[in-house]
C-alpha cells in the first residue's frame, strides 16, 4: 500500500509493505509529524515505511522515518508488535536528532 499525503505544507509518503495502513494508524502520522515540526520548521517531506515480517515470532514489524530537512536527512527505525508504540519511539528518536540541530 502507497499513501501520500500534504500535511502543513510537508509532503508525506506512506509506504506499507503488503498491509495496509488503518486509519488510526494515519491520524497518528499526522500527529507525529506535527509535533516533530514544532521542533524544527524547516521539514520538506518525510518517508514513513511500514513493514510486518510474519515470519518472526517478535518484534516483527518495523516501522522506518527519513525527515527530508536541509543537509542530512534525520533517519530513524524501530521494531516492535504495535505500530503506534513504534511511531512514538521513531518520534522520539527523530526529535533528539532535531534538537541537536
Amino acid at each position: 500500500m502507497q499513501y501520500n499525503e500534504n500535511l502543513t505544507g510537508i509532503k508525506i509518503n506512506v509506504q506499507a509493505v503488503d498491509i495496509t495502513i488503518e486509519e488510526d494508524v494515519k491520524e497518528t502520522i499526522r500527529k507525529c509529524i506535527s509535533r516533530l515540526s514544532r521542533f524544527y520548521d524547516r521539514i520538506e517531506w518525510v518517508d514513513v515505511y511500514f513493514e510486518d515480517k510474519k515470519e518472526k515470532k517478535t518484534q516483527q514489524k518495523q516501522v522506518s522515518i527519513r525527515l527530508g530537512i536541509p543537509g542530512n536527512d534525520a533517519f530513524a527505525s524501530e521494531y516492535g508488535d504495535n505500530f503506534h508504540k513504534l511511531l512514538t519511539e521513531v518520534e522520539d528518536k527523530l526529535r533528539k536528532q532535531l534538537e541537536k540541530r
